[in-house]
């Protein structure tokens, strides 16, 4: 089973914000790691507390966190932001 990436809107209006380097960095690490993997749960970080149920993955100085639904073989994205800021 190959997991497909899905979007939230409002990350992916928020990756589009990002400077061209930025954006191509944390795409290119999506569409290289967990577009079309079979355990994206190998990359990732379990998130507890209010996002328990989540997934981080770390992209430098950015986090994208995630929730992976594993009846749909999908892992939707839900928020993309730097690390300091992403969970407030």
């Amino acid at each position: 089973m190959n997991y497909s990436v899905k979007y939230k809107k409002s990350a992916l209006k928020k990756l589009n914000n990002f400077d061209a380097p930025i954006r191509e960095r944390i795409k290119t690490w999506i569409d290289t790691n967990l577009v079309g993997c079979e355990n994206p749960r190998l990359h990732g970080k379990a998130l507890h507390g209010d996002w328990d149920g989540f997934w981080r993955y770390r992209v430098g100085e950015y986090q994208i966190v995630a929730q992976i639904q594993d009846d749909k073989i999908i892992i939707f994205v839900v928020k993309i932001d730097k690390r300091g800021v992403i969970y407030d």
